[in-house]
């Protein structure tokens, strides 16, 4: 997926709604009528920084099939979200919101973004249960903080669009459990926690959203830079309230504003620029790093691999502190 790594060619698997015909000609050109349900790489390739390509010491199939997409086809439907993956959670979001039926529009015949909100609200809260149920919570950095934008993007939607009251997202999470429990059954395991975090975040949020449309309607209402909406402003959105851009962009839109997203997107380049000096700045001397090539020349040489089992020999003391279980001196 990157510009380097291990790579290879590919087969996929293809399918056409409409059947019948040769659709070869859509493959791959992001047709609703001609989608990729599963696909193999044949994992032989090491692509290097200078581009060239070296065998790999090991070859391997990495192979990936698409749930959603499998069950739409087996199905019949046209749509992920017209599945039984999907259409309690949709039924539930339209019982708790004042947001008229799900009806699968897409695009210009989505024109109040109702429809929109419906996926996003249903796909979001999926994404937030597993990840917690997997110990991610929303935080303010790395994997969490993708986690926090992406419940933030739930609860602007469910607030803004859907007219929810507060506190939709939280009931949604049983129903996910429902649909997912029995093969993810941490899930169920999890489930008062999933549901306590995502509430508090949810509340945690909502002020912040409420804060955020005030300086908006401010904003909007000093006018200014004609139909450009302030990008200083949108920014201090962004980093000091946790506003994702594209729901500022979103707020700002429906406002008859637009975002002046090339200069955004400057000073986030900016931004991760700098972050990157920082780091470069404290980090110590990098450590040697041997690439795959070189493991498999020390395999090939019969230099055994380190035996890491010794610091998973431990055990929990009366007081909740670990300890060392007596073991042998590590080998390196």
């Amino acid at each position: 997926m990157g510009d380097t790594g291990p790579c290879g060619p590919c087969t996929e698997i293809h399918y056409d709604h409409v059947g019948g015909r040769n659709a070869a000609a859509l493959v791959n050109q992001d047709s609703p009528e001609v989608v990729e349900i599963w696909n193999l790489v044949f994992m032989q390739f090491n692509r290097e920084p200078d581009g060239r390509l070296r065998p790999l010491p090991q070859c391997h199939v990495d192979t990936g099939m698409g749930l959603e997409r499998l069950v739409t086809v087996l199905q019949g439907k046209r749509s992920n979200y017209s599945t039984d993956l999907f259409s309690p959670l949709l039924g539930a979001i339209e019982r708790g919101s004042q947001a008229p039926p799900y009806q699968g529009k897409l695009g210009a015949e989505d024109a109040h973004h109702v429809d929109m909100a419906y996926r996003v609200v249903a796909d979001h809260i999926r994404t937030l249960s597993v990840c917690i149920a997997d110990g991610v919570f929303p935080g303010p950095s790395g994997a969490e903080l993708v986690l926090r934008r992406i419940l933030r993007r739930a609860v602007r939607f469910s607030s803004e669009v859907l007219r929810a009251p507060p506190g939709l997202l939280s009931p949604l999470v049983p129903i996910v459990v429902e649909i997912l429990g029995e093969a993810y059954p941490e899930l169920e395991r999890e489930k008062s926690q999933i549901m306590r975090i995502v509430g508090d975040s949810e509340d945690a949020f909502l002020a912040s959203l409420q804060r955020g449309r005030r300086i908006i309607d401010r904003t909007v209402q000093k006018g200014g830079d004609g139909a450009v909406f302030p990008v200083g402003v949108a920014w201090s959105l962004y980093r000091n309230l946790g506003f994702p851009l594209d729901l500022v962009g979103l707020m700002v839109e429906e406002r008859g504003l637009s975002l002046d997203k090339a200069a955004l997107d400057e000073l986030a380049v900016q931004e991760a620029e700098m972050k990157v000096r920082n780091q470069q700045a404290d980090e110590a001397p990098a450590r040697l790093q041997l690439d795959l090539h070189s493991l498999a020349e020390l395999q090939r040489q019969g230099v055994p691999s380190t035996n890491d089992a010794p610091k998973y020999s431990y055990t929990l003391e009366a007081d909740g502190r670990y300890g060392k279980k007596a073991t042998a001196p590590p080998q390196v």
